[in-house]
């Protein structure tokens, strides 16, 4: 096809810089023809077959490709207006701007050198392409994701723009005949954007849902990124779409050769190209095991599904929930069109752990495609996870001609991570679909082409849950297949995660179309698999066949000793061998616990105020030591917070645990004989000890203060004496989470109504920076989607998860030792023998306590910057370390800032004190 396009219309720009003298621009309307051949492009290979469908919605594949292309080509046209093309260079070369201007003039713009826009700001190029395309009769969806392509769209249409504003768009006011030029290559534009996408006319551009163009808006941001990126290495040795010299002009570009060559130098991916899963030995097959009745039931019935929306796996600890959701995850990308995968968890040491069982999994589907799968391991310490950082680089593969790797791509960093086809990471990723922030549209994009995963859904607080529900409704408005873990999980959340994922993808009256079994709402059976078909629900609660997972009875007794007598029992327990497991609420806790333990025993604490390589370490050997193929120690002491419930496969002889909800302390129990091992005699039986419980319902402020005295309560009053496992998992849970069994706990009254009031208020907190709910009627435009947004947490991970986490923002700094005799990391090794990345690495964050307000916390910042200049001035000139705060300590490892006192230690980590009370 042959579209004939004017010298004027041509002679405008989209880019232009200048780089060591030469001069560079690129003409718009081949940024806008390299746009519309990605967008094409990705739309075709890129998105998954699910994803195409979600985006075609009822509209049949060519008219959405139609859509697709005429977006890609009309998306800047708002740098064909004389507010934009008359903007200096970034770099404030007049030469090139004149130049630039001179060209306009030749080709029939008129008296530019006059040109004066005193509000040329009020009509940035986005919304000045919404006012145009609006203009000219395109419907106000559409419309509303040009306006929208720079990353927050408009709060409603700029309808008044070109009227209000009319030398922005033309140049002048009212002189006719310097619009005119302006005037003709807008039309010409608009007109080459229809023709080129196969429009013969602009009533044919449809009108489209709401979330139909969160996904196109995200699939433009990709395609202008991509198309605007003009290498794909540092080294600029890997172009893709560069700008071109002055003294050329598009006719002088061969668009589709530009075209192919950038394709072909950033697609070193392989595609995963989901198989029907063949239920004959598919667990032998991948991990080399004969599954249990459970493991074989579950993935039978979901491999049944025709429709299926979300899968919630309610099983015991250590059943091996982990290989059903990923077997089910192959089964449901077949099912529904997908190609790639989401894996939440609840903190970076889970998924840590996590992250190795993936990429093992996600080599066998590699080796037996014979491609190459690239993978995101997705949180702030990511870049310092050994494993991680082993992996393969896909263009280095690629140039090698390798396949059945699974790789990282480092085009996909930043913003762009999550649309890596294999993620895992942390839940923070997850919940942030439900935060208004810029560039929003790009997380539902990734989201909308993986099968979802959420380990641990039962560890989330109300305020958490609050997104985690917002960004269900969104999944299920892309239909996208969602697999939800849990060994306790309350009824009541269970059946909101199900309503949640039908309200986004039927909408409110869904409930007049479901069909579910009797009682579903109530259901107490354990194992349980819940299905959403389509708009059925259906239960498995039989699991027929022998397990070699025996029943488990536990033995409880509650234990209020004073921290010397506590740590004399633990001992006795081991005094002929065996591993114990102390479980604590709070990181001061475990050290003040681990500070009495006898020198001769082994011991390992592992809690999150540790340096980022002290804690992968202590992680890694734990798992060596007491995981499933562990070379167990005769005798040892393990004290941790929280990290060592979930996810961790790890196995105790005998566990302490502080008093906590009854759902957590199961899950604590479940690291209490794990595997089948060979016990010393006194610990044969398994044994759960539960501390912090005093009289009159005293649970202590530092655990009232993490879970609630309501909850702690309930625990309290439930809790028996034995605890058969897996029988009683499911009656506890909801005995103590159904607020129909308040009754049955003495003075419960006031401890409830403390639960309400801050139930409802974590709730209204939550929603003041929520996006809606989807809406799925065809004209519902992206306008005033992301509103009122919370500042910058767009471009600050740290202040991103603290959002969606409710906790307070704090500092993270890298700790050194500064003496007389130089500058070490806390390991004794000279900073100058040592790499940056290294350095990089000795991070830590400080306690919030130390921050607790904002005047506080911006004091601390400055405090910092002054001693990172002072002593290691070197760092804002290196790659890893710019921006970094240093914080110094002396010979004893310890430092006083910010009116505390600070230690550190690698055996029990970081330690802190108010200054007046460090004598006592």
């Amino acid at each position: 096809m042959v579209i004939k396009l004017s010298k004027q219309t041509t002679s405008l720009w989209a880019k232009k810089r200048s780089t060591d003298g030469r001069q560079y621009w690129l003409p718009l309307i081949v940024h806008l023809t390299d746009t519309q051949n990605v967008i094409n492009w990705l739309f075709e290979h890129w998105l998954s077959p699910g994803q195409q469908r979600l985006l075609a919605g009822s509209l049949p594949e060519a008219e959405t490709q139609r859509l697709v292309k005429f977006v890609g080509v009309i998306h800047d046209i708002g740098k064909g207006t004389a507010a934009f093309q008359m903007k200096t260079s970034y770099d404030h070369d007049a030469e090139l701007d004149d130049e630039l201007k001179a060209r306009l003039s030749r080709n029939g713009f008129l008296a530019l050198d006059d040109v004066c826009l005193a509000s040329a700001k009020k009509s940035p190029h986005a919304i000045a392409g919404e006012a145009i395309i609006e203009d000219f009769g395109v419907p106000a969806s559409i419309g509303a994701i040009i306006g929208g392509h720079h990353g927050k769209p408009a709060k409603e249409s700029p309808e008044d723009q070109i009227a209000t504003y009319t030398a922005n768009y033309y140049q002048s006011d009212n002189v006719r005949e310097r619009q005119e030029p302006w005037r003709d290559a807008q039309r010409e534009l608009f007109n080459y954007g229809l023709t080129s996408a196969s429009y013969q006319s602009v009533k044919e551009v449809p009108d489209i849902s709401q979330p139909q163009a969160v996904i196109l808006e995200g699939l433009l941001i990709m395609a202008d990124w991509l198309a605007s990126s003009e290498y794909l290495d540092r080294e600029q040795k890997r172009p893709l779409f560069p700008l071109v010299p002055l003294d050329q002009s598009w006719r002088d570009i061969n668009l589709k050769q530009r075209f192919r060559q950038a394709i072909s130098a950033w697609d070193v991916d392989g595609e995963w190209a989901p198989q029907r899963v063949d239920l004959k030995q598919p667990y032998q097959e991948r991990w080399k095991f004969i599954p249990r009745p459970v493991q074989t039931t579950m993935t039978q019935a979901i491999g049944e599904a025709l429709d299926p929306g979300m899968v919630i796996i309610e099983a015991p600890m250590g059943l091996g929930k982990t290989e059903i959701a990923l077997l089910a995850a192959e089964q449901l990308a077949y099912t529904t069109g997908r190609d790639g995968l989401f894996m939440g968890l609840p903190t970076q040491a889970t998924t840590n752990a996590m992250f190795d069982r993936v990429t093992a999994w996600l080599k066998v589907l590699a080796g037996g495609q014979n491609e190459n799968f690239q993978i995101k391991l997705m949180h702030s310490k990511s870049q310092f996870n050994p494993k991680y950082r082993e992996l393969p680089h896909a263009a280095n593969v690629y140039d090698e001609d390798q396949s059945g790797e699974v790789v990282v791509n480092d085009w996909f960093a930043g913003k762009k991570s999550i649309l890596t086809k294999f993620t895992v990471g942390t839940i923070d990723h997850l919940l942030l679909m439900g935060l208004k922030q810029k560039h929003l549209f790009l997380r539902h994009l990734g989201f909308s082409g993986k099968v979802v995963i959420i380990d641990e859904v039962h560890a989330y607080d109300a305020y958490m849950n609050q997104y985690l529900e917002k960004a269900i409704a969104w999944l299920g408005a892309y239909h996208v297949p969602i697999i939800v873990l849990s060994a306790t999980l309350p009824k009541a959340k269970r059946n909101t995660l199900l309503k949640s994922y039908l309200k986004g993808k039927y909408g409110r009256t869904y409930q007049r179309e479901l069909t579910a079994p009797k009682g579903w709402e109530d259901t107490q059976a354990y194992p349980l698999l819940s299905i959403l078909d389509g708009h059925q629900l259906k239960q498995v609660k039989s699991f027929p066949g022998q397990s070699d997972q025996q029943p488990t009875v536990l033995h409880v007794q509650r234990l209020n000793l004073s921290d010397e007598a506590l740590v004399a029992q633990v001992v006795s327990k081991v005094v002929d061998g065996g591993i114990a497991g102390i479980i604590v609420n709070t990181v001061k806790r475990a050290q003040a616990l681990a500070q009495l333990l006898p020198p001769d025993i082994k011991t390992m604490v592992l809690h999150s105020a540790f340096l980022a390589p002290d804690r992968a370490a202590q992680e890694t050997a734990l798992q060596k030591l007491i995981g499933k193929q562990g070379e167990r120690p005769a005798k040892m002491i393990v004290i941790g917070t929280q990290v060592l419930e979930q996810s961790l496969d790890i196995d105790f002889d005998v566990m302490y645990t502080d008093v906590a909800p009854m759902d957590l302390i199961l899950q604590r129990a479940g690291r209490l004989h794990r595997h089948h091992l060979a016990r010393p005699e006194k610990l044969r039986t398994p044994q759960l000890f539960v501390m912090g419980i005093g009289e009159n319902d005293d649970y202590g402020k530092g655990n009232e203060a993490v879970y609630g005295k309501y909850l702690l309560m309930k625990t309290d009053h439930f809790l028996k004496d034995t605890i058969h496992l897996p029988g009683d998992i499911s009656p506890l849970v909801q005995a103590v989470y159904d607020p129909e069994t308040d009754d049955q706990v003495p003075d419960i009254t006031a401890a409830r109504a403390k639960f309400d009031a801050d139930l409802k208020r974590e709730t209204r907190k939550a929603q003041v920076f929520q996006i809606g709910e989807p809406k799925l009627r065809a004209g519902k435009t992206i306008h005033g989607w992301l509103g009122r947004s919370l500042g910058n947490v767009d471009q600050d991970e740290q202040k991103a998860s603290a959002a969606v986490r409710d906790i307070k923002e704090t500092l993270e700094v890298i700790l050194v030792q500064h003496t007389a005799a130089g500058n070490f990391l806390l390991d004794g090794r000279r900073l100058e023998d040592v790499s940056s990345q290294e350095i990089a690495q000795q991070i830590i964050r400080l306690p919030a306590v130390i921050t607790p307000g904002p005047a506080q916390l911006e004091q601390a910042i400055q405090d910092l910057e002054t001693l990172t200049a002072r002593y290691f001035s070197g760092w804002q000139s290196d790659l890893w370390l710019k921006g970094a705060l240093a914080l110094p300590l002396d010979q004893a490892f310890s430092t006083t800032f910010e009116g505390w006192q600070l230690s550190y230690s690698p055996k029990l980590g970081l330690k802190y004190v108010k200054e007046d009370d460090q004598h006592g």
